[in-house]
Formats: C-alpha cells, sequence, structure tokens
C-alpha cells in the first residue's frame, strides 16, 4: 500500500518519548513537569508524545482519577494537570529548546459524561434501547459514530484548535484502526493546509496495512509481542524475529516507519515493565529499537531505569531521587542517530540483515547512508559466544565500537569478535 502523503521532514529521523504527566512527579502537573525538559533535550529526546491531557469523564471513571482515554471535552484541560495556559507555555518552552511536541488524539470514543452526549447525541452509536455504548466492552467510554458527517467535521475542528492554538507538531492517534481509514484521510487533507503535521498510529502496520496510505509511523506491536515470547519460551533460536522483521519490511515503505518500543503506558501497567517481561533482555532490545529502520519509543522513566508498574486510574509517581543510570546509554544511541543521520533518515539510508556465524543467537545488521556505514550485533542469548564471525559484505579498513571505543581491523570482509551473553556492539567505519 502506498504512502499518500509526503512525511512533514523532522520526523524522518526522531525519537519519541511519551509523557505521563500524571506519574511523572509527585505533583502530577505541567509545571512540575517542566524542569524536565533541559534533561532530555540533553538525553537525545526530540519528539514528546503527550499522553491525553484533556479532562476525564466522572460518569464510569474508573480508580480514583480515571482514565486518560475517557474524556469529557476535546477543547479543554484537565485540571488535574493545570491550566490550559500552563499546557501552552509547555509546549512553547518545548519549542525553544528544539522538542517537537505531539498529542495523543482518542477519535473512537470518548468518555460516558463527554459534552457531547448533552450537545450532540447524534455523534454517537446507541443499541437497541437508545443507550450509549461501547461495542468492545470498555465500560467507561462510549463509540462514536462516523457515519455523521457533522461529527467528522467537529472532530476535526477540535484537532485544528491544538494546532492553531497551542502549536503542536502531529498527533499520536489511539487505536487508529478503530477510526475508519477515510476519516484519517479527511482529517489529514484539511489539517495540512493549516500545518504539516506528523502522524503517528496506534496499530501494527501488518494487521491494518491501509491505514499506512494516512500515517507516517506506526506501532510495531507484533515484534513487542514476538520477542516477549521469545524470551518466554527460553530465547533458544531468534529465527522466528528474523521472519518477522522481513515481514515488517515487506510492508512498511519508503515513507511510513516502524516505530520500535519496549515499553509504553499500556505495556508497563497492564503487562509489566520490560525487565519483568525481557529481563537481561531489555537493553539488546533497546539498542535494536534504536538502530533498525524506523523510530525509537521510550516511556516516561525507562532512563532511571523504572521497574514498577504505574497505576492507570490512580495516583503514583516515578522515583527521580537518583540522576538516571541509563541516561547516558539512550544520549549515545539517540546521539549516534545525529551524528550518522545519513544513515537513519527513512528514504534515503539502507537496513539490512547481514549474516554470522551464530544465526541462531546472533541478530547482525547493516545501515549505510551516503557518507557513513554501521555496523549492529545482538546476542540475543544467555551463552557466551567466543568468536562471532560476522560477514561485513565488503573488505573494510576499520572500524571503531561505540560503546568502548575500541578500534578494530576486520580480515578482508570478515569481522571476528567475541560476544557476552545479552550484549550489543555497534561499530562505525572509520
Amino acid at each position: 500500500m502506498s504512502h499518500q502523503y509526503v512525511p512533514v521532514s523532522w520526523c524522518r529521523n526522531t525519537t519519541i518519548y511519551e509523557v505521563n504527566i500524571r506519574q511523572y512527579t509527585p505533583e502530577g502537573s505541567f509545571a512540575a513537569f517542566l524542569p524536565h525538559l533541559p534533561r532530555l533535550k540533553e538525553m537525545g529526546v526530540e519528539t514528546l508524545w503527550f499522553m491525553p491531557v484533556m479532562p476525564i469523564s466522572v460518569k464510569g471513571r474508573k480508580g480514583s482519577l480515571g482514565s486518560y482515554y475517557a474524556c469529557s471535552s476535546y477543547r479543554k484541560i484537565n485540571p488535574e494537570f493545570g491550566t490550559f495556559d500552563e499546557f501552552k507555555q509547555l509546549v512553547a518552552h518545548a519549542h525553544e529548546l528544539g522538542l517537537k511536541v505531539i498529542m495523543d488524539w482518542v477519535a473512537n470514543h470518548t468518555g460516558c459524561d463527554h459534552e457531547w452526549t448533552v450537545q450532540h447525541p447524534d455523534y454517537y452509536h446507541v443499541n437497541e434501547q437508545g443507550d450509549f455504548y461501547d461495542k468492545h466492552g470498555w465500560d467507561d467510554v462510549i463509540d462514536l459514530n462516523y457515519e455523521n458527517p457533522q461529527l467528522r467535521t467537529e472532530m476535526i475542528d477540535s484537532m485544528q484548535f491544538w494546532v492553531e492554538e497551542v502549536h503542536i507538531d502531529g498527533f499520536r492517534c489511539d487505536m487508529a484502526m478503530l477510526t475508519p481509514v477515510d476519516f484519517w484521510k479527511e482529517a489529514r487533507n484539511r489539517l495540512e493546509k493549516v500545518k504539516h503535521l506528523f502522524w503517528f498510529a496506534e496499530l501494527d502496520p501488518l494487521d491494518q496495512p491501509d491505514y499506512m496510505q494516512v500515517f507516517d509511523a506506526a506501532y510495531t506491536w507484533r515484534w513487542m509481542n514476538a520477542t516477549r515470547q521469545f524470551k518466554s519460551d527460553g530465547a533458544f533460536q531468534i529465527y522466528s524475529l528474523r521472519e518477522q522483521l522481513n515481514d515488517y519490511k515487506s510492508i512498511v515503505s519508503t515513507h511510513a516507519m516502524g516505530a520500535w518500543f519496549t515499553s509504553n503506558h499500556d505495556e508497563n501497567s497492564w503487562n509489566g515493565t520490560e525487565y519483568e517481561k525481557y529481563g537481561e533482555m531489555a537493553l539488546p532490545l533497546a539498542v535494536f529499537s534504536a538502530t533498525w529502520e524506523g523510530v525509537p519509543l521510550v516511556y516516561s522513566g525507562q532512563e532511571i531505569p523504572n521497574h514498577q508498574r504505574l497505576a492507570f486510574f490512580d495516583k503514583n509517581q516515578l522515583d527521580w531521587s537518583q540522576p538516571p543510570r541509563l541516561h547516558a546509554f539512550y544520549k549515545q544511541l539517540f546521539q549516534l542517530r545525529k551524528s550518522h543521520s545519513d544513515c537513519f533518515v527513512m528514504g534515503e539510508s539502507d537496513c539490512g540483515l547481514i549474516q554470522n556465524s551464530v544465526e541462531h543467537h546472533v541478530l547482525t545488521f547493516k545501515r549505510s547512508g551516503k557518507e557513513s556505514t554501521l555496523f549492529i550485533a545482538i546476542n540475543f542469548s544467555q551463552h557466551y559466544l567466543p568468536e562471532v564471525e560476522i560477514d561485513m559484505g565488503s573488505s573494510e579498513r576499520g572500524v571503531v565500537e561505540v560503546f568502548s571505543e575500541a578500534h578494530s581491523d576486520p580480515v578482508a570482509r570478515f569481522f571476528y569478535v567475541p560476544l557476552e551473553p545479552w550484549s550489543f556492539r555497534i561499530w562505525v567505519k572509520k
């Protein structure tokens, strides 16, 4: 499926950081999050994705605070986080630092007491009894009816409100596949006339390829689930992971990217932290997410590293009492993407698997651009591998390993390296 739109240039090599305002600080507010912006900028974050900032419905509310994804208005701010002006100032300050800001947009449903239930009840689906409902069984939200053209117009007007009033740079579209693809086309066609935006979908392109006509990037749920299953099964052979990557290559075009991740708000709260799911495989997967073709997605607190599940409907918080231990790790990965940007700009660089002598445990691949070449090796096993032969494809004069800064000279086109359990190496061609 071809991509119908030209992606905004900055999104083609960016790093996305999901912000959970409620749990980020003890105050859980925009004002309390603001001082973290310079640190995130220094770490190499380029795009901030804010989970929904709209007010949350009271009717059907879960827990003491409710779900971000059950809003009661599309044009107001959740007072739990602060004021409209404070959010606007936060976005402006992010822009001053050179950061981009995208908003979470929940188009499929609203909370049960959204203002439209009174003002525009015809915007909703109703059951045989004439009651609002959600066909997925979620009892704190109700479904919108996209057969109503007035709803479509009002929804796009609401999106445009945030673009014009707050100057956001794009949307992360919640459960995008539940809303008709022709609506997203309509929205993008209209909003592109206002501002060239980044469109990021919560769906997997392998499951909903037709939506990639519209969106610039989308989740890689299948990859995440495959890696979790691989680790749970004992991490014996990685052939299934290679097949998964080949499947993505066949569906994601040069204009539509995969977003690679080990955690997000849903995964952390409901399925566990990346350390519960992956254990010692968490960091190797983070390296993969930052170096494979597409964009890396990091969730609030992964740089701490965070080992707790964050409540979804109630208040708890991340622990920032100590300097984040993985700050330098992520900074090095994200700086690599910038210092060798020709290897990472989607549509202008090449990425492909290369052969090695321990294919059942080691994933090796090559990134290349007009000026730079990178080689990546990840040992997805608990075994020490004393000599892994990597086929670099051509004779190389020498390479420098990113993390150790060690210089090496391959023998002809082959490179022989030891790999510790769950280790990773990135080499830059000299």
